[in-house]
């Protein structure tokens, strides 16, 4: 007579915070890396955020805010990125072009061109700047459920500013944003409270909720298998604001009507 066997349990793996950043793409749809972790991934210490952070002084309004705010700040740029073994990798950026969603990605904000402010050629120049992006779509290449030969990648410079009160870094709430992969790089916090990051599967029970503080950490995104947000931050101190750098890497062309 044969021993009954254990029942198999049907729970879903907890998520982790820790471990490898390709075994947690693979694995759970998502990967937080601090610091030390991004920068042996990109290839750019965060030493790098001494040159960087002046650029966020100085953008532009977002004009387009659907819920009337004012606290938010960013500027914009596209590059095209081909994958291939050697020297025939490379990065270029593309003439300046609007930033489009459709509203099933962007329910507040979708269906319109928007037309942001160039990213200053200083940053989108910097050799570090290329290395991120490089270094960062070649993981993602390795990671992605088929072969990559081109990524089309937009790069989205905020500011979320709180001096009226609430600043709101995602004010179409959780949601994915139509793209492969996402990356989301703290450059500073600064005197502020709240502002926590939530990811949650996009068809499934398990989600996390963690507070991103140290500069130049990410979180890198699988945005076919989870969906995110940040919450309102509020002021705790002068000159409150949170300065990120969302990333997106997109095989089939950029996003358009």
């Amino acid at each position: 007579m044969s021993s009954p066997q254990s029942p198999v349990s049907s729970a879903p793996v907890p998520w982790s915070l820790t471990g490898d950043a390709g075994d947690r793409l693979r694995d759970q749809g998502f990967a937080l890396l601090g610091p030390e972790a991004l920068a042996a991934e990109a290839g750019v210490d965060a030493g790098v955020l001494t040159d960087w952070r002046p650029y966020w002084n100085r953008l532009a309004p977002d004009d387009y805010l659907r819920d009337g705010g004012r606290y938010r700040s960013r500027r914009h740029g596209c590059f095209v990125q081909t994958l291939a073994d050697g020297p025939g990798s490379s990065l270029a950026a593309v003439a300046h072009r609007a930033h489009w969603q459709s509203t099933d990605y962007n329910a507040l904000h979708g269906g319109i061109d928007r037309w942001f402010e160039p990213i200053e050629p200083g940053l989108a120049g910097d050799p570090r700047w290329q290395t991120l992006l490089s270094r960062l779509g070649r993981r993602f290449a390795a990671v992605a459920a088929s072969p990559v030969s081109h990524w089309y990648i937009e790069a989205h410079p905020f500011r979320i500013d709180a001096a009226d009160g609430v600043g709101r870094p995602t004010p179409e709430g959780a949601h994915r944003d139509g793209v492969d992969f996402v990356a989301v790089i703290l450059i500073e916090r600064h005197a502020v409270k709240g502002g926590e990051t939530r990811v949650f599967e996009a068809d499934g029970p398990r989600g996390m909720r963690f507070v991103i503080d140290r500069p130049w950490s990410a979180l890198l995104l699988d945005d076919s298998r989870v969906i995110h947000e940040t919450t309102p931050i509020q002021p705790d101190g002068d000159m409150p604001h949170r300065d990120t750098l969302v990333l997106t890497w997109r095989r089939d062309g950029f996003q358009a009507a």
